[in-house]
Formats: structure tokens, sequence, C-alpha cells
């Protein structure tokens, strides 16, 4: 059981880490929402907690709750730009469904 960054992805969350002068890492989690059941946490972390497992991605921690790491087992966040828009795009090998507005997905 994993979660990694693509090189694109660690360096972005690198840099913002570094501009922010501070942070351990970043959280991937879950939470019940959207009309397909589950959609993405993307937070910077600052503590760990207890419950947290953590993955070193290209120097970046990514920092799962063992609770949403049964969802996201083999994600990979990845940072992408295209023309104006940039942002991340989650690879999750669990997903069954998704919504047609791609904000929230069934396991």
């Amino acid at each position: 059981m994993s979660v990694s960054l693509t090189q694109a992805a660690a360096t972005h969350v690198g840099d913002y880490i570094a501009n922010r002068g501070k942070g351990l890492g970043i959280r991937l989690g879950v939470k019940t929402s959207g009309c397909s059941g589950m959609a993405y946490i993307l937070e910077f972390v600052d503590e760990l907690d207890q419950n947290d497992e953590t993955f070193d991605s290209f120097g970046v921690n990514v920092i799962v709750d063992k609770k949403s790491l049964s969802f996201l087992s083999g994600t990979q966040l990845d940072f992408v730009k295209e023309g104006l828009n940039s942002g991340f795009v989650f690879n999750n090998p669990n997903i069954k469904d998704e919504c047609g507005c791609g904000e929230s997905f069934a396991v």
C-alpha cells in the first residue's frame, strides 16, 4: 500500500512548502461528499497525527491517514499544465465510478 507523486507534482509541492517556510509534506485523504460518494482532500501538513502513514516521493512526504489509505492505495498524484490552466490530477486505480463533473468518485 503506497501513495506517490510524479516528479512534476513533487516539484510543485516542494516549491510551495519552501515558499510557505514550513511544512512536513502534503496530506492526501478522502471525505464523504458529492454525488458519487467521495472527494479528495489535499492540504499541507505541519504536524503528524497518530494514525498517519508517510510515503517519500521524490523527496516530498505524502501523508495519508490509515482510514483513507484503503481508498487511495496505489494512487499517484500528478501536476499538469494545459494551456493557461494547471492543477493536480489524481490517478487512482481504485475508482469504480466518477460523477459527471469530476468532483467525486466511488470505489
